[in-house]
């Protein structure tokens, strides 16, 4: 019997079977239960792309441009839970995709992006489409590696699925010499990582209670990533037995069912002024699973750092964001998951206070969601009609998916998810998102259905992966909101310098045609009456479908015009 773990190791590391450092990255992929990949093919990482041949597990997504692929393998780490994984080639395909990096990024998503890189003795010469990629990506990843030793593939890869899914978690970028892919790999694989859950010590969970019971006017925040049905059957509990008003995160709406009592409304873009006030009114905070960003708390506004007048308890997953921007008078460090579990058995006080404060946010929250009546001069398309119907004639676990632009706040405002890992949109406000997500949910799961909305400024960035859903069967209707400008900047334009329009306005296709040229059905809607009835025929097409919606540019939110 060896009485050493080194003696084991190198014995292995010297009996094993070589194999291709390109085959030992997709060993690991498969060891660590990855199915889908989304890449744009590049020279740098042939030997992979070779290795992946060879492999009935894995489906190789091909995207249009490198963008949507980071785009969808984000997408597609928010739907699973465990890591999305992009391949894009060295210099301008890492570029491009850098912005799928940034989302998953500030959107707590695990991901797992490889990038080509050039022959390890080329370092330093400003080789063709050479880039430092630590220094790129140093400030937008958890962790950037770069492999330039094949027996260490195993090692690498197994800190990268830890590393992307443990604490908050986050994107790992993995850079790949195309020379060291030609090295044969002799170490085993290693299994995959197991994260066992964290609970929350007694005495922590009996001070929260304790502020709970003792507060007056508390207002629970949710959000953070990766929230499992349990977790959300354990936050309803709990939220139902306490009788306590929970608010979204900005674009977390999904966290907690819309139609639930507790429900009170999403600290995002376009958030009800009520909800506004019920913030800086409230004596107590527990926020569970989000970071205190600036879009929630309306520009650290609402909500003033450091120390608030409110007391606030913080549970968060990464010690390092608790009470780095707002001192917390009590901070847990836990998963949302545990925290809530162990919420959801706790026993309130037999009296509570705060009963008609929580029935006074939900009926904020359900008068805001009433669609307003148009003034006589609107035109086109009446967005809050759309996603009311929307909201009414889709299934409970549809996905909606969105990029950025003013558009999206009438989704915001007038959906109501229902269902987990059903809202797929960036809170760092990247354009361009809707589309490639889209084609992520659509293949993860057939079964659902999925609708992208998306501003005619947001879709055009990435139009071209229609023809990527169409090549892989992807079902789900696109609806582009068309008003012919860039309408989020034209409104800040209108603020500061009214009247003076420059770099706004937007020349977009014949998005009808640009639809069909790609296989898919598609159709202008010019008003709203019309909308349901197009609705139903984009849905019976069966496959991809795009919907162009002509709405009225001066009709800027929902409750705003352009002139006002």
């Amino acid at each position: 019997m060896k009485d050493s773990l080194a003696p084991v190791l190198a014995t292995d590391i010297q009996t094993a079977s070589p194999r291709s450092a390109g085959r030992a990255i997709v060993d690991a992929l498969r060891q660590h239960g990855v199915d889908r990949i989304f890449c744009v093919p590049g020279e740098s990482y042939l030997e992979v792309l070779d290795a992946l041949y060879d492999t009935q597990e894995i489906e190789l997504v091909v995207a249009k441009h490198e963008g949507a692929a980071a785009n969808m393998a984000e997408a597609d780490g928010k739907l699973t839970g465990r890591p999305g994984i992009c391949m894009v080639t060295r210099g301008p395909g890492a570029t491009h995709a850098s912005i799928g990096v940034h989302i998953a990024q500030q959107d707590s998503t695990p991901m797992l992006m490889f990038v080509g890189q050039i022959a390890r003795g080329h370092v330093g010469r400003e080789a063709f489409q050479e880039v430092d990629y630590q220094a790129m990506f140093g400030s937008l990843a958890k962790w950037v590696v770069e492999i330039n030793d094949a027996d260490r593939i195993p090692e690498i890869m197994a800190r990268a699925f830890h590393t992307a899914m443990s604490g908050r978690p986050g994107p790992v970028v993995i850079s790949l010499p195309e020379d060291m892919l030609l090295d044969p790999c002799h170490t085993p694989d290693c299994p995959a990582p197991t994260l066992a859950p964290a609970s929350v010590a007694p005495e922590t969970l009996a001070q929260i209670t304790g502020a709970l019971a003792a507060a007056q006017r508390p207002l629970v925040f949710i959000g953070g990533p990766n929230w499992s049905e349990t977790a959300r059957g354990n936050l309803a509990a709990f939220l139902e037995r306490w009788n306590l008003p929970a608010s979204c995160a900005f674009r977390r709406q999904d966290i907690l069912d819309n139609r639930n009592p507790h429900y009170a409304g999403h600290m995002s873009l376009g958030m009800n002024p009520a909800l506004a006030r019920r913030i800086k009114e409230c004596d107590l905070i527990l926020a569970i699973g989000t970071r205190l960003g600036d879009v929630m708390t309306d520009g650290y506004t609402l909500l003033k750092p450091p120390r608030l007048a409110q007391k606030l308890i913080h549970i968060h997953a990464d010690a390092a964001e608790l009470n780095r921007v707002f001192q917390a008078d009590l901070a847990v460090q836990s998963r949302a998951a545990e925290a809530v579990a162990a919420l959801a058995g706790t026993t309130p006080p037999a009296s509570r206070p705060w009963d008609g404060w929580t029935r006074a946010a939900r009926a904020d929250q359900e008068a805001y969601g009433l669609v307003p009546t148009q003034p006589a001069a609107h035109t086109g398309v009446d967005m809050g009609f759309v996603v009311k119907h929307l909201s009414q004639t889709l299934p409970d676990d549809a996905v909606l998916t969105n990029g950025a632009g003013n558009y999206s706040v009438w989704l915001h405002r007038y959906y109501e998810y229902r269902s987990g890992r059903s809202q797929l949109a960036p809170t760092c406000g990247a354009m361009g998102y809707g589309l490639p997500a889209a084609v992520a949910a659509a293949l993860r799961d057939k079964t659902r259905s999925v609708v992208c909305l998306a501003g005619d400024g947001c879709f055009l960035m990435y139009p071209q992966e229609l023809a990527t859903a169409a090549e892989h069967g992807a079902k789900l209707v696109v609806l582009v909101v068309n008003n012919g400008m860039y309408g989020t900047i034209r409104m800040h334009q209108e603020r500061r310098h009214p009247g003076r329009i420059s770099g706004t306005r937007l020349q977009g296709p014949d998005y009808v045609t640009l639809a069909q040229s790609f296989g898919a059905y598609g159709e202008r809607v010019t008003r709203g009456a019309d909308f349901p009835a197009a609705f139903a025929r984009a849905r019976e097409a069966g496959g991809l479908a795009l919907l162009e919606l002509q709405v009225d540019p001066r009709q800027i939110t929902p409750t705003m015009r352009l002139a006002e």
